[in-house]
């Protein structure tokens, strides 16, 4: 195997290619996808992953690392040779204990976690969404309205976070008081999927608040009678989940529908503020609002990276994987690789996304993309409907994560339509 060169503007992200430590003496990567350098720029390492081989080692975490579309869209359609169960982070729980109890939809397999899926999709699915369309609509506009006299403001703080704030918890039904823990708690969790460094450490050193009041939030008592909370525990009523399992599915919940949600959002604000064509496109038919959205996800994909573990010997491309070996799936690289994508690197509301794994796909895919839909759609109108324009007037301020990619700050000026 040959020398593949970095990236030219490399901040040395990865400056070689090296023999693999393993049995097929694979190609390597010099690489670190958790650390600060990359997170400012993952493009320059993402395509490396994906031009230097259908799976390539990075020794740093003796890991495989999977970038080309194809292959993670086979690794997240095979739950029964990559599987869950053993954690979609680093960590291998069939090696060492989980931080806090997995989740019962995103780190199990079927059978187990078809029942507890199960729950969740009939709790968040199309005909609740469409019963909560007109009272999130309605929060969107009075939002936008607020925003109107301010001109300028943090479209992060002021809009991506705020805006699912306003909507979500009410629809769970969470008490007012306390609200403040679920953004650091859904932090916590993300950074949990990655190595033991320093934002993991920080992240799990300032999580017990954080963990407990959810864990309260997530007991039926604690929820209002109405709401997608009181539905979960109405599952554990007719013996469906047990008690407990109602309330692990109750935090699963308040994981997936938030996090992912708000920096979602913050990445089609990002993005319609970069590309003003793609804007005049959203102002002139505002019905766009969702493929905005959608091409968002795949432009940017705020969830970068999971993990699966193999359950038998595996061939992926050319590479063949051993047995309980750690796969790091690139659904970033994924969903800018160009086998897949024309022009990839070019946001574009009228392209068809259909097949981005942004949300990732088969049996695990996120449980709460619907509900990220309903929000961001209805939003995007909103803003659409009543904005002229929006631009960026300060520099936007990255958030650091081990698995999510999202902006901390994002300065913006609008002018009313």
């Amino acid at each position: 195997m040959g020398v593949v060169s970095a990236p030219a503007d490399g901040f040395a992200l990865a400056d070689r290619v090296c023999s693999a430590a393993s049995r097929n003496a694979q190609p390597a990567l010099d690489i670190d996808p958790f650390s600060i350098e990359y997170f400012e720029d993952p493009y320059p390492a993402q395509e490396l992953v994906r031009e230097s081989g259908s799976a390539v080692w990075l020794p740093r975490y003796s890991v495989w690392a999977v970038g080309r579309y194809e292959h993670v869209h086979t690794i997240l359609n095979d739950w029964q040779t990559f599987c869950s169960s053993r954690g979609v982070g680093l960590s291998d729980f069939a090696q060492e204990k989980p931080w806090r109890p997995p989740s019962l939809v995103l780190e199990t397999d079927p059978p187990e976690h078809d029942r507890a899926r199960a729950v969740l999709a009939r709790v968040l699915s199309p005909v609740v969404m469409k019963s909560l369309r007109t009272q999130f609509a309605s929060a969107a506009e009075r939002l936008v309205e607020r925003l109107l006299d301010l001109r300028g403001f943090d479209a992060i703080a002021d809009l991506a976070q705020a805006f699912p704030l306003s909507v979500f918890p009410d629809a769970v039904g969470m008490r007012a008081d306390g609200r403040e823990h679920l953004l650091p708690y859904a932090s916590v969790v993300f950074n949990a999927f990655g190595p033991d460094n320093e934002l993991r450490r920080q992240a799990i050193a300032r999580s017990a608040p954080h963990v407990a009041w959810v864990a309260e939030q997530c007991r039926k008592e604690n929820l209002a009678p109405v709401g997608l909370g009181a539905q979960i525990h109405a599952a554990a009523d007719a013996g469906e989940i047990s008690r407990p399992e109602a309330e692990t599915l109750v935090r699963s919940l308040l994981s997936a529908g938030l996090d992912t949600t708000v920096n979602g959002i913050g990445a089609a604000l990002y993005c319609l503020a970069r590309f003003p064509r793609a804007w005049e496109l959203l102002r002139a038919n505002p019905m766009l609002a969702r493929a905005a959205f959608e091409e968002a996800i795949r432009f940017e994909s705020p969830v970068q990276t999971f993990f699966r573990t193999t359950t038998r010997v595996v061939t992926i491309g050319d590479i063949e994987i051993g047995e309980g070996q750690k796969v790091l799936m690139f659904l970033g690289a994924a969903n800018r690789d160009p086998r897949r994508w024309p022009n990839p690197h070019v946001y574009d509301i009228t392209r068809v996304t259909s097949g981005h794994v942004g949300f990732g796909s088969g049996v695990h895919m996120c449980v709460g993309q619907l509900l990220a839909r309903l929000e961001a759609e209805v939003l995007l109108a909103a803003l659409a409907q009543r904005i002229k324009s929006i631009s960026i007037i300060g520099m936007p301020k990255r958030a650091f994560n081990n698995t999510l990619r999202g902006l901390d700050a994002l300065p913006v000026m609008i002018d009313p339509a």
